[in-house]
This record gives C-alpha cells, sequence and structure tokens, in this order.
C-alpha cells in the first residue's frame, strides 16, 4: 500500500486560536516541547472562521488508514489533560497527535516512533472539526 507524499514545503494551517492556546500551553510546560514551539513559530495563522473544512485542527475528528494493515482509525486531536489513548483520544503533545496538526485530507503524515522507527498514516477524512461545524470556543 502506497500513501500520497506531502507536498515539499507544505505550510501547515492553524486557527488563530488554536495558536495562542498552544502557546499557552507551551509556555507552562516544565521543559521546552522544541516540535510544537517550532510548528507553532512557522505555521501560517488563520481566524478560525477561515480555516479550511479540511485541515486538522485542535479537536478535531480523523479519520487515518495506517500503511502496514490498512487499518481504518478515527482519532480525536486533543489537549493533554483529554488525552485517552486507549478511546482514539490523541494528545497534541504526541508525535502522532503534533504530526496531524495543521494538515489536510489526502496527507501522509509521519513521525519519529521509539528507537529510530517511523510511524505514518495517511488522513482520510476530516468527519469532525470544530471550525467547520461553527464551533470557535473548543
Amino acid at each position: 500500500m502506497s500513501f500520497p507524499s506531502p507536498q515539499p514545503g507544505a505550510e501547515r494551517l492553524l486557527s488563530e486560536l488554536d495558536h495562542r492556546r498552544l502557546s499557552l500551553l507551551v509556555g507552562a510546560l516544565p521543559t521546552a516541547h522544541k516540535p510544537l514551539q517550532d510548528l507553532l513559530d512557522t505555521a501560517e495563522l488563520l481566524p478560525s472562521p477561515q480555516l479550511p473544512a479540511d485541515v486538522v485542527s485542535m479537536n478535531s475528528e480523523v479519520e487515518v488508514l495506517g500503511p502496514q494493515r490498512g487499518q481504518r482509525q478515527r482519532l480525536t486531536l486533543c489537549y493533554p489533560a483529554d488525552a485517552r489513548p486507549e478511546q482514539g483520544r490523541i494528545s497534541v503533545l504526541s508525535p502522532v497527535g503534533l504530526s496531524l496538526l495543521g494538515r489536510t485530507v489526502g496527507e501522509q503524515v509521519s513521525w519519529q516512533a521509539g528507537h529510530g522507527a517511523v510511524g505514518s498514516l495517511c488522513i482520510q477524512a476530516l468527519p469532525y472539526q470544530p471550525e467547520a461545524s461553527g464551533d470557535f470556543s473548543r
């Protein structure tokens, strides 16, 4: 099974609200979270109502496809306090969560898993995105 490659230099889009909340989260962490800070420093920001409906934002429900068995999974990207991996609620601070944030439907995402392994998923659908649903408070 092969996935489309992300476009080189593809920027990640974030809502201004997600950016503000994630910046506060990074500032409250006991140690720096360089990967999230790097994303916050380089992301393209849009007002929440202008975020395209196919972009993964905080609290989005994402259908992904894994390359190994071709299994579809439904994940929800959430803040660390709400993470419940066994229920598919993935923290934005996790490698998987960070790889999804700001990406679009159809993109393949990858991350460093433990011991040098690389994990990857393809974003298949976005059944729920707060901004597309008019929910600018989540």
